[in-house]
């Protein structure tokens, strides 16, 4: 049974390669770091992912094939994020989930790539986790308001 599963931010939400344009640097969160702090609290794909907005290659994240019960949370601050109930296969190479848990996730526009998208981010320590998709099969890929 899977409790509390580090999150490899940016693999979750069938999310696309891409940046935040709109930087959660401008937002004050509970948990604040040093670039220097958060490096050494990260594996450098996770420090890729939270803090500078990267993302995995697609069909490289353990959490990908992740099917047992429980709640995954975010890698930077443990904050629970999304139930294990909300995970469905997206077929983009991402985890991805339907629904984040109450309060868990905000989200900012990205424009990167000529195209606007929905950027999620962590509400606790702002790291970055991933982009709404709206490309990929029922049940809906973002169910964040």
């Amino acid at each position: 049974m899977m409790t509390r599963r580090a999150l490899l931010a940016g693999s979750i939400i069938g999310m696309t390669v891409g940046r935040i344009a709109a930087s959660s640097a401008a937002q004050t969160f509970e948990v604040v770091h040093s670039d220097a702090e958060w490096r050494k609290l990260l594996t450098p794909v996770q420090y890729a992912v939270l803090r500078q907005a990267a993302a995995e290659r697609p069909f490289t994240s353990p959490l990908l094939g992740e099917h047992r019960h429980g709640t995954f949370v975010c890698a930077g601050c443990k904050l629970r994020l999304f139930s294990s109930g909300t995970k469905f296969e997206s077929g983009t190479g991402w985890p991805s989930f339907w629904a984040p848990l109450d309060n868990a996730v905000g989200t900012t526009q990205d424009s990167t790539f000529g195209m606007t998208r929905t950027a999620v981010e962590c509400t606790r320590c702002g790291g970055h986790l991933g982009m709404c998709s709206m490309m990929v099969p029922s049940p809906p890929a973002c169910g964040i308001a």
